[in-house]
């Protein structure tokens, strides 16, 4: 039984991205995306991140330069119904009765920097940026998980039942608490060149760098009434850091009112360390179990390579939109245990937006973002779990002068609940069904500046 509640405590080694795109990778690096959501084949600052090939074609040569500052509040809720022991309703047979729980943990980032700059000159341009590319907050249990908990009380009866005193879930107090900070750091630096009066190519790169931390405890202990005798403890505290190069290449075709664009960033091989405070488990857990979590051990956490597609039509010289296409290879970005295999496909995004010219100070605009992981009841963990959702995003852009412009938008996810029922529940060999969910909601601002 202790055995899984370290490999439990450990699962939170897998982060939870707090913005839009995919497990590992933030896709909104600037406010123009919160408010359009489809900035794949933008011609604009912006496009440092999202459309690199597409700087070229900007009007004016010099200095593009844009600081950003967004906010991300997030929650994830399990519901929990699972059986577990009360007592025996006979020598040799246990009782169950039902439990049903709720947990919430809310993922927090008050303020996300990011900076994205260019300098053309003709046909030549070089970009560089800086962004939170993965994570970006801190997300706090403040009272436990359920896979956890359920795995307690299972554990704790079949070992007071093997000594003859049985002692069942209702007559034990968990008191529990779980936070998790990750930030993948990302520094861009790039190279445009418009080859002809209608395309133009992008080659470069970007450093990422993990920084990550875990703390967690578990004591579990009879009830009052049953003198509060301490049954089990558990703590961890744990650091992680890695780095890793991924190689960007991109091209723009602008057609009169069409502009095309595709981005393709290849897969980033990066491991993280273990720095590790405490590991404070039973001595009986056998040296393999703890070996790939203890100080100083190396996991894969692979960025999955990606790939943008996008087009967008000037269909009136003050209205245009947009539609994108993302891909995700999941499936051949290794995690921990090769928790990539166990997903049906990578993720797949869809994207449109719309923007408008109101006023020649004022711009308006809005879209939408459909995502399709390829989850499977394999993939989910209580510390690292995710839903198919779509987002709405919406905001505008005032132009403060001739060289100084400001983005101000907000963007809002709604996530489908996602059911994982097992006959195993957390290892207790017992029948159980979790319910996830999560909220998001992200605001920005974007201050752009040229000369």
């Amino acid at each position: 039984m202790n055995k899984f509640l370290l490999l439990g405590a450990t699962a939170l080694i897998v982060s939870n991205t707090t913005f839009a795109g995919d497990y590992l990778t933030n896709t909104n690096q600037h406010a123009a995306f919160l408010r359009m959501v489809a900035r794949g084949a933008s011609i604009d600052v912006d496009g440092v991140y999202s459309n690199p090939a597409g700087l070229s074609f900007l009007e004016e040569d010099g200095f593009h330069l844009s600081l950003t500052g967004q906010s991300a509040y997030q929650t994830r809720e399990i519901n929990a119904s699972y059986k577990t022991y009360k007592g025996m309703s006979s020598p040799t047979t246990p009782e169950l009765m039902d439990v049903n729980e709720y947990y919430k943990g809310t993922a927090s980032a008050p303020f996300i920097p990011s900076f994205q700059g260019l300098y053309k000159k003709g046909d030549w341009t070089i970009s560089a940026g800086f962004a939170i590319t993965g994570g970006g907050g801190k997300a706090s249990f403040d009272n436990g998980l359920p896979m956890f908990n359920s795995l307690v009380k299972a554990g704790i009866f079949q070992q007071t039942a093997a000594a003859g005193q049985p002692v069942g879930a209702d007559k034990v107090n968990i008191n529990s608490a779980l936070d998790g900070t990750q930030y993948i750091f990302g520094t861009q630096l790039g190279l445009s060149y418009k080859i002809n009066d209608w395309l133009s190519a992008y080659v470069g790169g970007r450093m990422n760098y993990v920084k990550s931390s875990y703390e967690g405890f578990l004591k579990a202990s009879l009830i009052e009434a049953l003198g509060g005798k301490e049954l089990m403890t558990m703590d961890l505290d744990c650091q992680q850091s890695g780095w890793g190069v991924t190689p960007i290449i991109g091209v723009n075709a602008k057609l009169g009112k069409l502009n095309l664009a595709a981005k393709y960033e290849f897969k980033t091989n990066l491991n993280i360390e273990n720095k590790t405070k405490v590991l404070d488990v039973p001595e009986s857990i056998p040296d393999e179990v703890i070996k790939p979590y203890a100080n100083g051990e190396q996991t894969p956490n692979d960025i999955p390579a990606f790939l943008s597609v996008a087009a967008q039509y000037e269909i009136l010289p003050t209205l245009r939109a947009s539609v994108e296409y993302h891909f995700f290879d999941d499936k051949n970005a290794e995690m921990l245990n090769n928790r990539q295999k166990t997903l049906k496909h990578g993720t797949h995004e869809y994207l449109a937006g719309i923007e408008w010219d109101v006023i020649k100070r004022l711009t308006l605009s809005g879209g939408f973002q459909k995502t399709n992981y390829g989850l499977s009841d394999e993939f989910q963990t209580d510390t690292s779990f995710y839903s198919d959702s779509y987002s709405l995003g919406f905001g505008a852009r005032f132009y403060l002068s001739q060289s100084l412009s400001m983005d101000i938008a907000y963007f809002w996810t709604n996530y489908s609940d996602y059911s994982k029922t097992t006959d195993n529940y957390n290892n207790t060999k017992l029948p159980g069904t979790d319910i996830y969910s999560r909220t998001n909601k992200v605001f920005g601002l974007s201050l752009n500046y040229n000369f």
